[in-house]
């Protein structure tokens, strides 16, 4: 009760990653902690510390560093799911292992993916990142990746999105093979929507999937949801194994744990080897 008064009678501003300042909520903190699975004592001293630390302007990305080396502690994979947003802007320099995920993503969800296609539209060619098919639904998705948590997808996406989607469902429509289908454009970033990209997606129904969009079902709790980690979660790989399996096509820590293929392209001893496998499994508890 004490924190929350603290909180509402003094609010302290903090700076995000596009610069712009909002209100430090311990609540928040509390629940990407508990969602990173941390102990309820880590919580607790966590939140504690932050009482006393935390000032106007610090960054979130003090804040996630700060709270963070808490974790490290916890022989558990509470520190390793804790850094999932900075895993996800590890994924790059390419978009395509981000376009994998999300070709996962809709799999987990029950649908049969596939990626990087070429689909004849009406008037000319597109090139789809992901084609989700379930029953007679097909999605039609655009990704977009960013390495700088600060970049937003700005209008000109959705507005490009839905007029390519277009010209590939007038063509569609003309074919027995997709007959009764419905189709939907799909726009997915691992950062975040400017304003007017939500707006007119809501206009032209178009869905977004962003970060933290749509509230409480955005990207990061659907990857927690279905333990869909990004290989660059990894503490036990060097950034030289975790490119090496990027530009393969192994991208996620289920992946790497369904099959055991990926082993091959390395000369890991076998203590790296069991190093690494115990830093899965413990991601997946």
């Amino acid at each position: 009760m004490e924190r929350q008064n603290t909180v509402i009678n003094n609010p302290i501003l903090i700076k995000k990653a596009t610069g712009e300042e909002q209100i430090f909520s311990f609540d928040k903190l509390e629940q990407s902690l508990q969602r990173a699975g941390a102990k309820p004592e880590t919580i607790q001293l966590v939140l504690a510390d932050m009482q006393k630390w935390i000032k106007p302007g610090f960054t979130t990305k003090m804040i996630y560093t700060r709270a963070f080396s808490f974790l490290r502690n916890e022989k558990t994979g509470s520190p390793i799911r804790y850094r999932l947003k900075q895993a996800m802007l590890e994924m790059g320099p390419s978009g395509y292992p981000f376009e994998i995920l999300i070709g996962q993503l809709f799999s987990e969800e029950g649908f049969q993916t596939e990626v990087g296609q070429i689909l004849q539209g009406m008037c000319i060619s597109h090139e789809m990142d992901v084609i989700a098919t379930q029953d007679q639904n097909q999605h039609l998705v655009e990704c977009k990746y960013h390495k700088d948590q600060g970049k937003s997808v700005s209008i000109q996406v959705p507005l490009y999105v839905r007029a390519r989607v277009n010209d590939i469902v007038d063509k569609r429509m003309t074919l027995d093979t997709f007959r009764d289908f419905k189709f939907t454009p799909w726009v997915v970033t691992n950062t975040r929507f400017s304003n007017d990209s939500v707006n007119y997606s809501r206009c032209k129904e178009l869905r977004l999937l962003a970060w933290d969009y749509p509230s409480n079902n955005g990207l990061k709790e659907k990857l927690e949801h279905y333990k869909l980690y990004p290989i660059t979660i990894l503490t036990t790989l060097s950034l030289a194994d975790k490119r090496l399996l990027l530009d393969k096509g192994w991208v996620s820590v289920k992946q790497l744990i369904e099959n055991d293929a990926w082993h091959c392209e390395f000369e890991f001893s076998k203590r790296k080897y069991k190093m690494i496998k115990r830093e899965l499994h413990r991601l997946l508890d």
